[in-house]
């Protein structure tokens, strides 16, 4: 689930979490420096964005995401659909 930047607010202190960036070290990884969750990230598709692992907050049940309508597509090509995933 991607949101703006204006729209995250981080409850927990910067300090908790470790970065990790691999490839063209763009995208933003951040893991929990405790239990090793990765809660979200800063996307390479969506800098000014968080792609927020929706499992992760409190108030959303996993079993109410099958909903959710997944548009499949090449992973390996994605900067080719990142108008359909914006």
């Amino acid at each position: 689930f991607i949101v703006e930047a204006a729209d995250f607010e981080l409850l927990t202190p910067e300090d908790a979490l470790t970065d990790y960036r691999f490839g063209t070290r763009t995208a933003r990884h951040l893991f929990c420096t405790t239990c090793g969750v990765h809660p979200f990230y800063v996307p390479r598709s969506h800098p000014d964005g968080f792609d927020v692992n929706v499992r992760c907050l409190d108030e959303v049940v996993a079993s109410g995401l099958d909903a959710w309508a997944i548009d499949p597509f090449d992973g390996r090509d994605w900067e080719s659909h990142i108008d359909s995933i914006r």
